[in-house]
């Protein structure tokens, strides 16, 4: 049996008797530290040579981890909550291989655990060793410094005030307010993904809960779902949502810019071509729809067809719920607790309009007006949530709008996703594997396009103060257009499948949302990673 690490160290020569004299003392008064953290805690070697002489001991490889170990996002993998409780942190990803951290190897528990939930990502586990405070260090270096700040604050108007402000310095989409078993979890969403910054009391729930009301104007006793506004934030529209769940109310809380810059369509990801441009939106007596998921950037994208077309002789009108971004020059209509889109589009109908932006479709009703209106001479733009532009036929068919209206009136379905694009601050550049290159050559002959690899290169995403640690900062969209053309109409009239539409677009110009993502992979606008886990492509 092997002897206590220790005396090994000893034996080893790496310590002396003395150094294991001081560590034994040293854990007298903190029974929960193990003698090899005690060690480098105390200065008793050089790190690195303790670290790996407790590999040698233990058997394992060993590492002594810091942040410039990281060439991954940890949460792509593992979520932080779990990666805290196993003491492990992953940090590096290769050939389906990923390298992992413990700071206990022993802990059979806590690394079965680990390696099942990546063997679930399909990736192999690469088990290692470090020190449980470098554990603790990468870690915490990841969350940021939003935690201490947040927690530092005592009184609650200032917490909230904190927490809410701090999102807004780190360009947060949503506020998730979460109480679990043992406290209240608060994470950001950032470019799509979300992140824990700090873990509170459970005992502050009720002043939590009593604050967020107060200031989004819900009624206090009433603790079924409610929605309301925080209108305290002079840049900043704040929809509330609260939601009852088995540990207390749950709020989520969604951060509208007023002012922000509106950007142009290609600055989003659009492909760089002005004729298709012209030929997807430029329209009159019809209809364009946007189509994806909930928050894909469908409205975003709107605004900025919106602000293309915008001329002095035309008259715009929207209806939106709520109005996210206000531009001049357009009739801006807000849907209230009073209006609906239904009524609001019969209304608009009746002034004057050329062209008309519906926030969403959500039912027959709005669709059939909203068709009406695209075959009496307005252009109307709208939005759906659909997996992609070839699948709003199938949308607006279950609605009950017949083949005739829907070839008759819509002239185009864009369908987009976003994803994140590379940290220019710390991506570190590399030669596309060949089994990347397999991928995409594959995905390319599947729609019979071949990519150009030659000189191409890609990024390992690293992670610094920039991005938040995630190695991604900021989004942009990836698109597919498909233009319904004669051919296409006449398949819509006919009741063809949408695989015989798809199959017909396919031999025109209409490309697939992953081939303009593959080509966004090799411009080096983002990663393939990142693309698989938006796309599921292998």
């Amino acid at each position: 049996m092997r002897q206590p690490i220790g005396i090994e160290l000893v034996r080893k020569g790496v310590i002396t008797e003395e150094d294991i004299t001081k560590a034994l003392e040293y854990q007298k008064t903190h029974p929960n530290k193990k003698i090899g953290d005690i060690l480098n805690t105390l200065g008793a070697c050089d790190s690195n040579i303790l670290i790996q002489a407790i590999g040698e001991i233990l058997g394992e490889k060993a590492i002594l981890l810091d942040e410039r170990h990281l060439r991954i996002n940890l949460e792509d993998y593992i979520s932080m909550d779990v990666l805290k409780q196993n003491k492990a942190v992953p940090f590096e990803v290769e050939n389906g291989k990923i390298k992992v951290c413990f700071a206990d190897t022993a802990n059979k528990r806590a690394v079965e655990t680990i390696r099942l939930l990546l063997l679930n990502k399909g990736l192999v586990m690469d088990k290692y060793i470090t020190f449980e405070s470098n554990i603790e260090k990468v870690l915490k270096s990841f969350e940021g410094d939003s935690s201490n700040d947040i927690k530092s604050t005592t009184d609650i108007t200032g917490l909230i005030d904190t927490i809410i402000k701090k999102a807004m310095d780190k360009r947060a989409s949503d506020i998730h307010f979460e109480p679990m078993e043992d406290g209240i979890r608060i994470r950001y969403r950032i470019d799509g993904e979300l992140y824990t910054v700090a873990n509170l009391e459970d005992d502050k729930q009720a002043q939590i809960i009593g604050r967020l009301k107060a200031i989004s104007n819900m009624h206090q006793e009433k603790q079924e779902s409610q929605d309301g506004r925080i209108l305290l934030y002079p840049d900043y529209n704040i929809r509330v949502s609260s939601q009852r769940n088995v540990y207390g109310e749950k709020f989520v809380l969604r951060l509208l810019k007023k002012n922000a810059d509106l950007k142009e369509i290609f600055e989003l990801g659009f492909p760089k071509d002005d004729a298709l441009l012209n030929r997807a939106f430029n329209k009159r007596n019809s209809i364009t729809i946007m189509a994806a998921p909930t928050g894909e950037g469908k409205t975003t994208t709107l605004y900025s067809v919106i602000a293309y077309l915008n001329r002095p002789e035309i008259n715009i009108t929207t209806i939106e719920d709520p109005v996210e971004i206000r531009i001049p020059g357009l009739n801006q209509i807000e849907i209230d607790a009073k209006t609906n889109f239904i009524d609001s589009l019969r209304t608009v109908l009746r002034q004057d309009p050329d062209i008309i932006l519906v926030g969403e479709i959500r039912d027959k009703e709005t669709a059939e007006i909203a068709m009406q209106a695209g075959q009496t001479g307005h252009y109307v733009l709208s939005t759906i949530h659909t997996i992609d532009s070839v699948e709003v036929i199938t949308r607006l068919r279950k609605m009950g709008i017949s083949n005739y209206d829907i070839a008759s009136t819509l002239a185009t379905s864009v369908s987009q996703r976003l994803v994140r694009k590379i940290c220019p601050h710390c991506a570190v550049q590399r030669d596309f594997t060949k089994e990347e290159i397999d991928i995409m050559t594959q995905i390319g002959q599947k729609y019979n396009i071949e990519f150009d690899f030659n000189g191409k290169k890609t990024y390992d995403v690293v992670g610094c103060k920039h991005c938040n640690n995630s190695g991604y900062y900021d989004r942009t969209g990836i698109f597919e257009i498909l233009i319904i053309d004669d051919k296409i109409r006449e398949l819509i009239t006919n009741d063809a499948s949408t695989i015989k539409i798809k199959e017909e677009a396919i031999k025109g110009k209409y490309k697939p949302l992953v081939i303009d993502g593959i080509n966004k992979v090799l411009d080096g606008t983002t990663t393939l990673q990142e693309l698989n886990k938006k796309l599921v492509l292998f």
